[in-house]
């Protein structure tokens, strides 16, 4: 589904603040931080919304900060949510900015994500345009830590109410400048298994001495890669994959341990139930054929994440005031999100900003990504349009 007839808004605003907002990003850039390290991120993003007059929190969840901006007299509130933390990776972009900190990176633009909504921050605090509460959420730990459960649990929507909550994050796999969202599912639940098959240990040249754990591992994985084909129906979607098995030492001896890992992704909880209770039952199958002694954590660390259907569409409208290629996502996608822990305590929606050019053909998590500082202007506009939308000045008081 296309989004069209709206006006389009006039940019000239947005990109005015575009030149400092791009030198913030690479500063951001350069000096990377990890989950629940982003002291200096949080920090300068504090700074920027005090200067600005913002009403600013800190220390939320963890390293967490929130900016709230006041129009008007209504009851009315929004929150705008952006991610600050870097990726635990090496950085090869060869970037006169890159990371200064090694094995820390901006692979995934959460410093683009920090700029534009900074960028909304100091547009709405000078323009205004709106009747109600803007809560600007700078959120810690997206990358596999759980910031935005950490911000939950420590108050965020008590202290800071919303009437929705969206999310903006570029996307490498749209061209530049476009948006996409859709009702309903839109990013993956992301769970995490540990197995470990334990043997006896022993010489490779007496196997029958020992219960193999390399063999009874082997088997279980090849029984994993069978679960989504014959365990999960046709029409649900669902990603098992083994990442990794380990184990041994040397070329004569069985070792006495194997551990396998690997991930599962789905949208529906009942087949995150059903794909969790045949891992345990293959890993108990396979135990009591091969003698081996087997155990299995399961992690499901991140839900689905799950645009309420009206505020996705809310969006989309909103999105066709700033873009010219704006419609619906025709299907989810498999990687995940924390924001999905947002969306379970208050409607809302999780947008893609396309970000795609020649210069910027890298995918997200890639060590050569960067984030495209030309969609600068269209994320801050797009932050605005919703602020616009949701809490409109009344036509009395325009």
């Amino acid at each position: 589904m296309t989004v069209q007839g709206k006006t389009m808004c006039d940019t000239t605003a947005f990109e005015a603040l575009v030149p400092d907002l791009i030198a913030l990003r690479r500063d951001i850039h350069q000096h990377a931080e990890l989950a629940f390290q982003e002291h200096r991120t949080a920090a300068l993003v504090a700074e920027t919304l005090a200067s600005l007059g913002l009403e600013v929190s800190t220390g939320i969840g963890g390293t967490g900060v929130v900016g709230v901006l006041r129009r008007g007299e209504s009851g009315r509130s929004i929150g705008l949510r952006a991610d600050m933390d870097a990726l635990p990776m090496a950085e090869e972009t060869g970037l006169a900015y890159a990371s200064v900190n090694p094995g820390q990176f901006h692979g995934c633009g959460h410093d683009g994500h920090t700029a534009m909504l900074l960028g909304a921050a100091r547009y709405l605090a000078d323009q205004g345009g709106f009747d109600g509460t803007v809560h600007f959420i700078f959120q810690p730990a997206e990358e596999g830590q759980g910031g935005a459960r950490e911000m939950i649990r420590d108050g965020l929507f008590e202290r800071f109410p919303c009437d929705r909550v969206f999310a903006v994050h570029n996307w490498p796999d749209l061209p530049a400048g476009s948006i996409r969202t859709r009702p309903g599912p839109i990013m993956a639940s992301a769970d995490k298994f540990r197995i470990t098959v334990e043997g006896s240990g022993g010489h490779a040249a007496l196997p029958h001495q020992t219960p193999d754990a390399i063999l009874a591992a082997s088997e279980l994985v090849q029984q994993l890669n069978t679960i989504v084909s014959r365990r999960v129906a046709a029409t649900d979607s669902a990603v098992l994959s083994v990442t990794r098995i380990a184990g041994g030492h040397a070329h004569n001896v069985l070792p006495a341990t194997v551990e396998i890992m690997g991930t599962v992704r789905t949208f529906d909880p009942a087949v995150q139930d059903r794909i969790e209770a045949s891992i345990r039952a293959m890993a108990e199958g396979v135990a009591r054929s091969s003698e081996t002694r087997v155990q299995v954590e399961y992690d499901r660390y991140y839900p689905a994440t799950i645009n309420d259907a009206d505020a996705a569409r809310a969006a989309l409208a909103a999105a066709a005031t700033v873009s010219a290629d704006v419609a619906e996502a025709p299907v989810p996608a498999f990687t995940s999100e924390d924001f999905a822990f947002m969306l379970q305590a208050r409607p809302g929606a999780y947008l893609w900003l396309g970000q795609a050019s020649p210069d910027h053909a890298a995918p997200l998590h890639h060590p050569r990504y960067d984030f495209n500082d030309s969609v600068i202007a269209t994320g801050i506009a797009l932050f605005a349009a919703l602020v616009s939308q949701e809490m409109p000045i009344p036509a009395a008081k325009r």
